[in-house]
Order: structure tokens, then sequence, then C-alpha cells
């Protein structure tokens, strides 16, 4: 299994970073290369569904996803059900103050491929973890007072 956790400090409340996050549809505005939508139960509480498609024009990957954990404005823990990315993905915000929060984005995937893929992964990762500093920090910039 390959694990990756990023976060960022946010000049906004809990309850302004949850919101934010979990409105699936804006998450192409902050998340690179990636566009996303509500399925199930638009995408809401234990059950709801997710979708993301993380490409360039046609080429790239569908994400399938299902939300195990459910837990406003804390936690958001999905399962990855496509075909190519498998594993677990988990939003969680901390509140720091009232007006400041922390939120982390943790993977923890299986990789495809066998052997090729635990091979690639050392190769990869720096990637992944840069990719998703960038989509947090312009999370957290499309999140504050002001953006």
């Amino acid at each position: 299994m390959a694990q990756v956790s990023v976060s960022v400090d946010v000049a906004a409340s809990a309850q302004q970073v949850w919101d934010t996050l979990v409105d699936w549809e804006s998450q192409g505005d902050w998340m690179l290369l990636t566009k996303v939508r509500a399925t199930a139960q638009d995408g809401q509480g234990v059950g709801g569904g997710i979708e993301g498609f993380t490409g360039v024009g046609p080429v790239g990957v569908l994400d399938t996803m299902v939300i195990r954990t459910w837990d406003p404005p804390r936690r958001c823990v999905v399962r990855h059900t496509g075909r190519v990315v498998r594993g677990a993905g988990a939003f969680e915000v901390e509140a720091l103050d009232e007006h400041r929060s922390r939120f982390t984005w943790a993977e923890y995937l299986e990789l495809p491929l066998g052997a090729l893929g635990r091979l690639g992964w050392p190769l990869a990762r720096p990637f992944m973890v840069l990719g998703m500093r960038q989509s947090l920090r312009r999370f957290a910039r499309s999140v504050e007072p002001g953006a």
C-alpha cells in the first residue's frame, strides 16, 4: 500500500473549510487537472458517491468513490472503487482556533500493475505530493476571506 499525506493551514473556520471541501463540483477550481461531481446521495453522508476525472482532455483516469465516513465538519473518508485508483482517501479538518483550520488530505492507495507499480511508486510519489501541495495551496486561497 502506498501512503501520502499533505496538510495546509487555512485562515478560515473549520465549518468554512468543510463547506468548501464538500462542494464537490467546485473541487475542479483547486484540485489540479481534476473535475469532480457528486453521484449517489448528492455526495453527502455514508454511502454517498463521488467521481473525479483527472487528466487532460479525454486522456486521464476516472476515480469513482463511495463515502465510508462522514463526520462534518471534521472528516470524510472515501473508498476508491475505480479500475485504476483503488484504496482509501481521507479529508480531515482540524480547528486551530475560531478563524483558522488545518486541512489534511491523505491517500492510502493499492498500487496497480503489481511489482511494476511498487517499483514505480518511489518515482511517482514526489510528483503526487507536489500536485497535492499545489492543490491545497489553491484550496486555501479559495476559501480564505477576500478570495
